[in-house]
């Protein structure tokens, strides 16, 4: 069911929302200041590209510098992004089929806003990457 989610998403929304985070990528990354933010447009759009089946769990170990940076992010980006997401979920939830569609929008709305201090995972496996952390030290 996944996989039949993401390619509609990928048809009807997924691939647009994706260049929005390309082109804010592309820009954030022209100044060696903004190449964090932009690597982090590039992660969340992969993630919009193919949203069912991820997920976002907050680290919690990002610190001081993600808190800042996600201040600088919500002023640059993070309100034209969120509101890609609002207006493509409001359209996408006029019909019954792209309810599910609409509300993976909306799930993406909190990483648009906020990204840095955040990973993306396997549904299936969203404490993963904090366990090997913690047995591993990595």
């Amino acid at each position: 069911m996944k996989t039949i989610l993401n390619v509609v998403w990928l048809v009807l929304s997924g691939f647009w929302l994706f260049l929005a985070y390309v082109v804010a990528g592309v820009l954030l990354c022209i100044t060696i200041i903004g190449i964090p933010f932009g690597i982090a447009a590039f992660r969340i759009g992969v993630y919009a590209l193919w949203p069912f089946g991820y997920t976002a769990v907050e680290r919690r170990d990002a610190g001081a510098p993600s808190c800042i940076g996600n201040a600088l992010w919500l002023v640059l980006a993070g309100w034209w992004l969120a509101i890609g997401h609002i207006v493509t979920g409001l359209a996408l939830c006029v019909t019954i089929i792209g309810i599910p569609l609409g509300i993976a929008n909306f799930k993406l709305i909190p990483v648009s806003l906020l990204p840095l201090g955040r990973e993306i995972v396997r549904t299936d496996q969203p404490f993963a990457a904090t366990a090997t952390k913690q047995r591993t030290g990595w």
